[in-house]
């Protein structure tokens, strides 16, 4: 198991599988630095600051400062757009090629991750442990150091940044819609602790404040239950194109094939209706955070 680091190792709209030969290094982000120093000069060149730049490329000024400053991957279409308006001479297209590594995200989730960045919805059902994008960095460190075989300190390190930085993506993509159904059982687990549990608790109750973030519990009685096959994720790309994504112990699997999509989109539609209510759910997690 990857331990939440939602693995990826395929051509964008395919299937494969991960097998051992899987390498959990992260990697350098020199080539993020660099392109992002190059949008910054042309940013500059053009006298536009952050706040004025980012509209005109239609992200927020966090995300644009996000990337000038090496932190994170551009969305797809972040270069071209960017090229355009700062009439770059292609130089930021060309830059744009070079972005192969990231700090902290191996090359098998690198491909996912951009497709995140530019979602316009998010699905996800999990009943192994509590997804990335909802973990604290206590619960995520718990993970990493568990991690067989081990990890090294430089490399727990580097994923736990990456595993925080990417959760930015709730509040920078408000109008994204996250959707995640979680096993009720993922926080009877006591992974960590009662203390790293019930901070936990707390920062998803938070989380499932914000208005583009759904959160629901599937109980642990449930006669009736549509994702018995095991987790998955569905997302929506700004052309309104459906891909799935799919992970188990050493194997993942990126699904674009219309007839398996289908088939997931069915099976998370009965789970939400499955699983509780936004407010019980809610209700349901203050009475385990009080149970600590």
């Amino acid at each position: 198991m990857t331990h939440g680091t939602d693995s990826i190792d395929s051509p964008m709209y395919g299937t494969f599988g991960n097998g051992s030969g899987r390498s959990p290094e992260p990697e350098p982000q020199y080539s993020l630095k660099m392109f992002g120093e190059v949008v910054k000069t042309f940013r500059k060149r053009a006298r536009l600051t952050q706040e004025q730049f980012a509209p005109l490329v239609g992200y927020s000024p966090e995300t644009v400062a996000s990337i000038e400053q090496g932190r994170r991957l551009p969305p797809p279409d972040f270069a071209e757009r960017a090229d355009s308006i700062l009439d770059a001479f292609g130089v930021i297209l060309a830059a744009a090629k070079h972005l192969t590594r990231r700090k902290g995200l191996a090359s098998w989730f690198r491909q996912w991750a951009e497709l995140e960045l530019s979602a316009l919805s998010l699905y996800t059902y999990e009943c192994r442990l509590i997804p990335g994008l909802l973990q604290t960095a206590a619960y995520a460190r718990t993970l990493f150091t568990d991690q067989l075989p081990p990890l090294g300190d430089e490399q727990i390190e580097a994923q736990l940044a990456a595993r925080l930085e990417r959760q930015q993506l709730l509040r920078e993509r408000p109008n994204t819609s996250f959707s995640f159904i979680l096993e009720e059982h993922l926080f009877l687990r006591d992974l960590g602790g009662e203390e790293v549990t019930r901070e936990l608790i707390d920062h998803i109750l938070d989380l499932s404040e914000l208005r583009n973030v759904d959160i629901q519990i599937m109980p642990l009685v449930r006669h009736h239950h549509a994702g018995l096959d095991g987790p998955m994720r569905l997302l929506e790309t700004q052309e309104h194109q459906w891909f799935g994504y799919l992970e188990g112990q050493e194997h993942g699997q990126f699904v674009s094939d219309l007839k398996v999509i289908s088939a997931l989109q069915m099976r998370c539609a009965s789970m939400r209706s499955q699983a509780l209510s936004l407010d019980d759910s809610r209700s349901l997690m203050r009475r385990m955070r009080g149970a600590r």
